[in-house]
């Protein structure tokens, strides 16, 4: 039997040869067993393999196509194709920030403070630390005790310390139908089972499904829907969760472009785990995850950041203390959010007529496509066209299955546009340019 490895190695060679281009449609799955001498189930997961290294995209019954790029290592912190527009990856970076951070970073290169700053580190942190997040983590009427605050490396830390620590091997956890795919990953090398939540234009309906053990959701600035869930629906899903006794897990990486918006810990700050980092607010090199513990769950949550390996390095930690106590980091969101907010205004114009949905202060938007195009259709031409964006089936928790508010029954014709990576003209430009796609069509683009 041929290993489905190499013949997805074969693949990829033709496609970084330039023998396959992007946006080229590979044959029907049955064809290519036919072609290969090998059985179908093979084909798939030859298929499977390209589209998990990035060099594929598509979708059972409609086609799968070549991606723009060479292939990405496992990061999904990698570096696009110098080629591509990037509108996949969301981490903002403005040109001023690199300044402000060096201006403020040092003093911490005194030997004496570097000192302190190289000793190991502990889950909780040093006070000071712990001081400074609670503070910057405080949206609307909600801030955290200082004591709750724990550290981890990163965001993604978090969410898999946090999911650790609630959801034993084998159990359930509830996330949105569509949600932030890197979920999906821990969740499986954990062994959790995902539960996808229905959904309407409010976010998560209150209405849960049975034998959950948490819930894991973005209440403000949905990735990729960039729905922020109003108070009614806040407070009927608080009402819901305490009926099932229920923890929830509510990621907050968007939060900081909303500080009028409370996380659910506001409503329920016994069975809410607020989970934040540095990552958006600052930049992804140096970043920081936070992890708000109510009492009742702080031991079993400080347990699986340490068991986990997850806890922040002691020198992140004293850099992001000091950005955070000297204004720097105030600073640097401030300009984001005014950043974003431009950058939607973008969308708005250049995106004219068509069906987008997006927060004016988020770094995101999600586009339901116009016919005759389909996602994965979509997202060749746009690769063909150098620029890179994100399926719908990225973010789908089960294939085939959308939120009532999209197309209830199948999957969402859709892609997100992740708006912070390019500057402000080149992403301009790559909006124009999407826009004139879509107006045309899939045979027009070349992909049949």
């Amino acid at each position: 039997m041929r290993d489905y490895r190499a013949i997805a190695d074969a693949v990829a060679s033709d496609i970084t040869a330039g023998r396959l281009r992007p946006g080229d449609r590979l044959p029907p799955q049955r064809r290519f067993a036919r072609q290969h001498r090998i059985a179908e189930s093979t084909a798939a997961r030859v298929y499977g393999e390209l589209v998990r290294r990035g060099l594929a995209v598509g979708e059972t019954g409609r086609g799968t196509f070549v991606r723009a790029g060479a292939p990405k290592p496992e990061s999904a912190l990698a570096e696009p194709a110098a080629a591509t527009v990037d509108l996949e990856l969301n981490f903002p970076l403005l040109p001023e920030q690199a300044e402000l951070i060096a201006a403020s970073l040092g003093p911490l290169l005194r030997p004496d403070v570097l000192g302190d700053a190289l000793r190991p580190a502990v889950v909780t942190g040093t006070a000071a630390a712990r001081e400074e997040a609670a503070r910057v983590l405080a949206r609307g009427e909600w801030a955290p005790e200082p004591g709750q605050v724990l550290f981890t490396g990163n965001g993604r830390q978090a969410i898999a310390a946090a999911i650790a620590a609630l959801v034993p091997a084998g159990e359930r956890l509830g996330v949105e139908e569509l949600t932030y795919p890197v979920v999906k990953g821990i969740a499986a090398r954990l062994g959790v089972t995902l539960v996808p939540l229905e959904m309407d234009e409010h976010g998560v309906l209150p209405d849960l499904p049975p034998r959950l053990r948490a819930v894991y959701l973005q209440p403000a600035l949905h990735n990729p829907l960039g729905v922020t869930m109003p108070d009614s629906r806040r407070r009927a899903l608080v009402e819901e969760l305490r009926a099932r006794d229920l923890p929830a897990i509510d990621d907050g990486i968007n939060g900081f472009l909303r500080p009028d918006v409370a996380p659910l810990a506001e409503l329920a700050p016994e069975r809410t785990v607020v989970l934040d980092s540095l990552s958006k607010r600052l930049a992804p090199g140096l970043s920081l995850g936070f992890v708000v513990a109510p009492p009742a769950l702080r031991e079993r949550l400080t347990a699986a950041v340490r068991s986990g390996g997850w806890a922040a390095a002691r020198f992140p930690m004293a850099a992001a203390t000091r950005l955070m106590a000297d204004g720097t980091l105030a600073k640097i969101e401030t300009a984001k959010r005014a950043d974003a907010s431009a950058r939607q205004e973008l969308v708005r114009t250049r995106l004219a007529g068509f069906d987008v949905r997006a927060d004016p202060r988020a770094y995101h938007c999600w586009w339901e496509l116009p016919e005759p195009w389909r996602a994965e259709m979509f997202v060749a031409a746009a690769a063909r066209a150098g620029i890179a964006v994100t399926p719908a089936a990225a973010f789908a928790v089960r294939p085939g299955r959308a939120p009532n508010a999209v197309r209830p029954g199948r999957a969402p014709n859709a892609v997100r546009l992740a708006l912070a990576s390019p500057p402000a003209d080149v992403l301009a430009g790559a909006l124009q340019t999407l826009a004139t796609l879509a107006r045309s069509s899939p045979e027009d683009s070349g992909i049949e």
